[in-house]
């Protein structure tokens, strides 16, 4: 599975410096010193592009440095704006990720409300994975211009793929006002709503395959489908549900602890109570605005902060899942890339959660051990070993820890301590019967085949065949052992 690019990874030490320009950029903004303001903020923003504080730095800086400029239009013909907008265009199309935001952020301080520089900007952000940023330069430009055309279609994209139907919808409506000709729009908007409906109702996901296969013509788009799924779901649901009002006590809720923030905002009980009433109905990125306030009110609040990134697990958890029904559903090439996009940009969350978590508990074995499995899929595999070696002292996944290992090892071309460790792993997972110790005993037998240790590899294939003669090609590889000892 290919990654979707990245941006290059900043490091401790970089994001030391960027906080310290960051900094020096606020009190800039406070004194009103906006042009060096706007200086900093864009060297943090063209060197970590994905952090969406600085973004908002850099567009609340602008609109002070350049209170007249409502409209997109009053710069649209800078000479200025063209020069770097071009450089940016070209930056991006090269992968020249770094040069290619500091163009942009030139642009929009010639050109603070400019759509075509902010959607660049989030095409590239979506290009590094940086999911919230790019929804906020789409944001930014439909602030500028509600009722651009492209900027509510690659809206509509952005925020459908991260299961925000309703804002998806809204965004398209317009574009049918502009077009309402396009009846693919039309389609779309009707997809969407039925899926934001699967999405609230929590519906069986079998429905979906039941409702393609036995409702569906050969010629049904992911719509009807959809549709045949969601009005099998609301039949069952009307069957089998009692009616309940409990939408006004929620809301009722949601209502008294923002009022109580509002009179008491110091009081922190109050927005963890907020964050769990969100959590509970899923709506995991209110959740985090609201710790992420919180976290600001109480200086860093290690609970807040721990609930911050439990919050954002969960939002990527559920994107994650929204992207593969989709990718089911439609079984389109573009659909499955977006899932893998999603998952590797979820993964890459995860990383930096667990890597924050391991480095405030570095005794947490348990922290090492998730560490080690982001870095893992990420492709990181040295660092992914260093982590997983911290977590062996933990007996409960030392075998898992071990298969880990011996992959990460086999990744880098280490193939010996790529065989110590599977077989460690063997003799963990004392149950053959187990996939865990099928998969290990496979592993050290294919490896040793590779490495033309007949001897070695014969012993672990035919402890695999005495447990599963069916599993996988094991039974394959035995013939071709006997074949490579008789000639």
């Amino acid at each position: 599975m290919s990654s979707p690019p990245q941006a290059r990874s900043v490091t401790a030490a970089v994001r030391q410096r960027l906080q310290q320009l960051f900094e020096h950029g606020k009190k800039s903004l406070d004194k009103g010193d906006f042009q060096y303001a706007h200086d900093m903020f864009a060297q943090c923003v063209a060197e970590d592009p994905a952090n969406l504080i600085y973004l908002q730095h850099l567009r609340a800086n602008l609109a002070r440095k350049h209170p007249e400029t409502k409209k997109s239009s009053l710069f649209g013909g800078s000479r200025k704006l063209k020069t770097a907008r071009s450089a940016m265009t070209k930056a991006i199309d090269k992968g020249e990720w770094e040069a290619a935001f500091a163009a942009g952020c030139e642009a929009l301080d010639h050109g603070p409300n400019d759509v075509a520089t902010l959607l660049d900007l989030a095409r590239a952000s979506k290009e590094l994975g940086a999911g919230e940023c790019q929804l906020y330069y789409l944001k930014w430009a439909l602030d500028s211009d509600p009722k651009h055309e492209q900027a509510n279609r690659q809206a509509a994209d952005a925020l459908s793929a991260v299961g925000q139907f309703e804002q998806a919808i809204a965004c398209l409506k317009r574009v049918q006002e502009l077009k309402p000709q396009d009846h693919e729009v039309a389609k779309t908007i009707s997809r969407m709503s039925v899926e934001q409906t699967i999405q609230k109702g929590g519906y069986n996901q079998e429905l979906l395959k039941k409702g393609s296969s036995e409702t569906a013509t050969p010629d049904a788009d992911a719509s009807d489908m959809l549709h045949t799924a969601y009005k099998q779901s609301a039949a069952d649901e009307a069957e089998q549900a009692p009616p309940a009002e409990v939408a006004p006590a929620a809301k009722s809720r949601e209502q008294e602890l923002l009022e109580q923030i509002r009179l008491y905002p110091a009081e922190l009980e109050h927005y963890r109570d907020l964050a769990d009433e969100y959590s509970q109905t899923e709506r995991y990125r209110d959740a985090e605005r609201v710790l992420q306030k919180a976290l600001t009110v109480s200086s860093g609040d290690l609970d807040l902060r721990e609930r911050l990134e439990e919050a954002q697990l969960r939002r990527m958890r559920q994107q994650t899942e929204v992207a593969d029904r989709r990718a089911e559903v439609e079984g389109s090439d573009e659909a499955r890339k977006l899932a893998r996009k999603m998952h590797a940009q979820a993964n890459q969350v995860e990383l930096e959660v667990f890597n924050a978590r391991v480095e405030r508990n570095p005794g947490n074995l348990g922290y090492q051990y998730e560490l080690g499995l982001r870095l893992k899929r990420a492709g990181k595999f040295r660092e992914a070993i260093q982590a997983l070696q911290g977590a062996r002292a933990d007996s409960r996944r030392l075998a898992d820890t071990q298969l880990h290992l011996g992959e990460c090892f086999q990744k880098i071309e280490q193939f010996r301590l790529a065989m110590s460790s599977y077989e460690a792993a063997v003799a963990a997972a004392t149950d053959p019967a187990t996939d865990l110790h099928k998969l290990a005993r496979y592993r050290a037998g294919v490896l040793a085949m590779g490495l033309g240790e007949l001897d070695q590899a014969e012993k672990h294939l035919t402890e695999l065949a005495n447990a599963d003669f069916g599993y996988r090609d094991v039974a394959d590889r035995l013939d071709k052992l006997a074949q490579m000892r008789n000639t």
